[in-house]
């Protein structure tokens, strides 16, 4: 009896130290993304580029491409340019957005000072990037909606593909931009550094053209980009179509990159500023 009473004494202590841990750190999460939400609405210059550029340049897209260099790829132009504008959103709203917010607070001290506490540099990586990550979920919830009600597209054909791929755009893009930061020197040049991933994933990872269109060779290496694995789990988990090895392809290449990125915010993130 003794044993017993002891062991779910034992059970219980250890599942409220744990619901309090858990408790602890949503706090503390809450509280890191609430004040980035302040400090992101001070910035107009990145409101504007997370809420309307995406949107814009989707327009843009949809105005220029032509049904005749879709032929064969079954996608309309609406379907294109619209699956593409979830890949803008993903790079725009959370990996240029987060380059410069990292940018920008280690710059003025605010890392430093929170690693002063009792805060993990998990936590403070996380926090920072909460806003920037429900910007993004949102405006492609918007996306999916208005494709839905307005364009003609069906609803998600296999929902579970596209928030998979949208949880691997979310982590990866982060990550990315968190070793991003560590060689920026300025927000200023932030607008520079993000430049190579934002060109390449337009032209090759399929956000507005279709790899199938492209020759074999560029198709196999454009397979390879970090955010192709992505947007072939988003376009497929919206419209169908792709067989089970193309997506696990899709998949390995985008957990092979995110793990690539990580390993890089281990190394050699600056939690310092650099002058």
């Amino acid at each position: 009896m003794t044993t017993t009473t002891t062991g779910t004494t034992g059970a219980a202590s250890t599942t409220g130290a744990t619901t309090a841990t858990c408790t602890t750190l949503r706090g503390r999460l809450t509280a890191l993304g609430r004040a980035e939400v302040v400090l992101l609405a001070r910035n107009r210059t990145a409101v504007f580029v997370a809420l309307l550029m995406p949107a814009a340049m989707v327009l843009a897209m949809k105005s220029t491409l032509k049904q005749s260099v879709l032929d064969g790829t079954g996608l309309s132009v609406a379907a294109a340019a619209l699956t593409g504008g979830i890949g803008i959103v993903l790079i725009q709203a959370i990996y240029m957005n987060l380059v410069s917010a990292y940018v920008a607070r280690r710059e003025d001290l605010v890392l430093k000072r929170l690693r002063t506490g009792e805060v993990t540099d998990w936590e403070i990586l996380i926090g920072t990037a909460l806003p920037s990550v429900a910007l993004a979920l949102a405006q492609t919830a918007v996306i999916v909606a208005a494709g839905t009600a307005f364009f003609g597209l069906a609803a998600p054909r296999r929902p579970e593909l596209l928030l998979a791929g949208l949880l691997l755009g979310v982590v990866l893009l982060a990550a990315l931009a968190a070793a991003t930061s560590a060689v920026t020197r300025t927000v200023q040049t932030s607008q520079l550094t993000t430049l190579p991933l934002f060109f390449i994933s337009m032209m090759g990872s399929g956000l507005f053209v279709p790899l199938e269109i492209m020759p074999d060779p560029m198709a196999s290496v454009c397979e390879l980009l970090p955010v192709t694995g992505v947007m072939r789990l988003v376009r497929t988990g919206w419209l169908g179509g792709a067989e089970g090895s193309d997506l696990l392809v899709a998949a390995l290449t985008g957990l092979a990159w995110t793990a690539f990125a990580v390993f890089a915010v281990k190394r050699r993130f600056r939690w310092d500023p650099r002058r």
